[in-house]
């Protein structure tokens, strides 16, 4: 878990209102297993912070596999 990547949520949670496959971004590291992800439109508007579990998101890439790694 890296502060500003992309990710996105693995399972639905309608207790924090997200849903499976939501895109977020890490904006805070608040353990080495959790990170504070917002949640925002097509226009930048913020919709939902949430502190979620690295087992619960998977990081989004967009860059040739030799790069990623």
């Amino acid at each position: 878990m890296e502060l500003l990547s992309e990710v996105a949520v693995l399972q639905d949670m309608p207790e924090k209102g997200l849903v499976r496959g939501q895109v977020g971004t890490i904006v805070q590291l608040l353990a080495p297993s959790v990170a504070e992800v917002e949640f925002s439109d097509d226009q930048g508007r913020a919709y939902a912070m949430a502190a979620l579990r690295a087992e619960e998101l998977i990081r989004l890439h967009h860059r040739p596999y030799e790069r990623v790694a």
